[in-house]
């Protein structure tokens, strides 16, 4: 029967609950356990595939086509488990399907309430996640609360999951909770009251947590962990310390010296072999111990906030990996770029346009990808970035004056880049849309195939088959496409069904790595794996920065 552990976080946001939750799966699965996640979002939101990546960084896609929150991508990346639509579900989610079934007359007309009605979906959609019951059960599922204890939209799912509790009883559920022990500069010493407090208003809803993963700046010394033991009635072996580090890798080794999975386990009952983290291990070393550097220029809108890039992030730095380099991301506001200010790109070693959405930035990108082709400098353009290097040739190559995306101007004279209005979903469905659909849902979502062309960079990346997720409602315009062919862009992948634009390049003869995907591989890295299309692009920026160092 699966058992089920659940995080919760509390005194602020942001300390890393999904990297907790994902390192924890990642020691039980080296002691030979199977083990997925599920987050839990309490914001009303049916997804977040409208909101701003400035108020919840990147969306990440599943290959089953969810628009899910970011945590799933720390999730893959750890673990060996796919995650899918049921792996992350929101407050907006829960209420829309309660509702459904009042309408349907599915509560036989008793008074839809809060308790039983909003907690037993909970746990329903808990359950599914986890495959409850089924074949595809898995040993242990880690589920994630997000927001903070205290928190109005977050009580729902506190009290489903105490319920859960206590109807599976003690050896089939645990708590861990992550919360912050201050370091007050002024005083010399960390703070454990506002842990005891947080504590205290989980312990009030129901809930006594069996370990306590403390955030700091620094290790927690045995005096204060005893302390926190003491006021929390959490015993002094579940008060973890979770200090701040160099590399998020580090963390599964951190918590299990410390004891973490050996508690849970005993927690669970569960009986098995000791974890191996020399996988971990080697992958660190290799973090902190690189031969050699890159520095590559990311030219998007959303650089405040570098969680906006979170999966893209970390794919380049796995690409580093096995290319035994270290990767510095320099974030470059696609608003200020501009004629007079473009030359600042010629002190890195490669250019990546990222995805995107809406007008502001997007002529700086053009001039990114112009920038990029003209000085022969490495150029990555992920989505929105392949659709700026498709204008940027109609423009200034194909001779196609005004060229531009519908996106961002309607009436544009040469629109390459328009809004399809068929395509085919990841289940094999057909979907429909026009300017006048709603924005949630409607794009091109999931994992879909393509066929490659072969002799190009993309065929010495992918093979005959590039399978890859996709998020984006604009298309490469059919129409413009033999244009765009003579003027030197090779379209070098094309979907199987509706032979869309999936993959563009220049060829190596002109420009030695010029590459443009609709798609967005960086959903798919893994720190083991890598991906290799970003492998190749770290590399070709190795080669420009070694060429550029001989021209000195």
């Amino acid at each position: 029967m699966t058992k089920f552990v659940f995080v919760t976080g509390g005194v602020v946001s942001s300390l890393g609950k999904g990297i907790a939750s994902a390192s924890l799966a990642a020691i039980l699965e080296s002691r030979g356990l199977k083990v997925t996640l599920i987050k839990l979002d309490p914001y009303i939101n049916v997804d977040p595939g409208t909101m701003s990546p400035f108020q919840h960084g990147e969306v990440f896609v599943t290959d089953d086509g969810a628009e899910t929150d970011l945590d799933l991508g720390h999730y893959e990346r750890f673990i060996t488990t796919r995650m899918k639509r049921s792996n992350n579900f929101t407050t907006g989610q829960i209420y829309k399907s309660v509702l459904e079934k009042e309408r349907r007359g599915d509560y036989l007309g008793k008074t839809v309430q809060v308790i039983p009605h909003i907690t037993n979906e909970i746990q329903d959609f808990v359950k599914r996640g986890a495959g409850y019951g089924t074949a595809d059960a898995v040993d242990v599922a880690i589920v994630e609360i997000g927001g903070t204890v205290g928190d109005i939209e977050s009580l729902p799912f506190l009290e489903a999951v105490r319920q859960m509790s206590l109807r599976m009883g003690p050896a089939n559920t645990a708590f861990v909770h992550l919360t912050y022990v201050p370091w007050i500069g002024a005083a010399g010493e960390l703070k454990t009251k506002p842990t005891q407090h947080t504590v205290q208003k989980l312990r009030e809803i129901g809930i006594q947590p069996d370990a306590l993963l403390c955030r700091a700046d620094r290790r927690i010394p045995d005096d204060e962990r005893d302390k926190i033991s003491l006021f929390t009635n959490v015993q002094e072996a579940g008060v973890i310390s979770m200090w701040d580090v160099d590399t998020i890798y580090k963390v599964p080794r951190m918590l299990h010296e410390q004891g973490l999975d050996e508690l849970i386990c005993m927690k669970l009952q569960l009986l098995t072999r000791p974890a191996d983290l020399r996988q971990w291990d080697k992958l660190v070393y290799e973090v902190t111990n690189p031969k050699t550097e890159v520095t590559i220029a990311m030219c998007g809108k959303y650089t405040d906030l570098s969680d906006s890039y979170k999966s893209l992030n970390e794919a380049l730095r796995h690409a580093g990996i096995h290319n035994h380099a270290r990767v510095n991301i320099e974030y470059v506001d696609s608003e200020l770029l501009t004629p007079e200010t473009v030359d600042s790109l010629a002190q890195y070693d490669a250019i990546l346009v990222p995805g995107g959405f809406g007008k502001r930035g997007v002529e700086g990108k053009i001039l990114a990808a112009q920038y990029a082709r003209e000085h022969q400098i490495p150029y990555l353009g992920i989505c929105l970035g392949m659709q700026v290097a498709t204008i940027e040739v109609a423009r200034h190559l194909a001779g196609l004056t005004g060229a531009n995306s519908t996106e961002f101007e309607p009436n544009t004279p040469h629109p390459v880049i328009a809004l399809i209005d068929e395509w085919q979903e990841a289940d094999g469905t057909i979907q429909k849309r026009h300017a006048g659909s709603d924005l949630g849902g409607t794009m091109r979502l999931g994992a879909q195939s393509s066929d490659v062309k072969p002799g190009t960079i993309a065929h010495r990346i992918y093979g005959d088959v590039v399978t890859e997720r996709h998020r984006h409602r604009y298309e490469a315009n059919e129409l413009y496409l033999d244009k765009l062919q003579q003027a030197g862009l090779i379209i070098s992948a094309i979907t199987q069904r509706e032979k869309l634009t999936e993959m563009v390049e220049l060829p190596q003869e002109v420009h030695p790595w010029f590459v443009g995907v609709q798609f967005h591989p960086e959903f798919k890295s893994t720190p083991w794996d890598g991906h290799p299309l970003f492998i190749s692009y770290v590399k070709a920026a190795l080669d420009h920065r070694a060429a550029q160092k001989a021209q000195r």
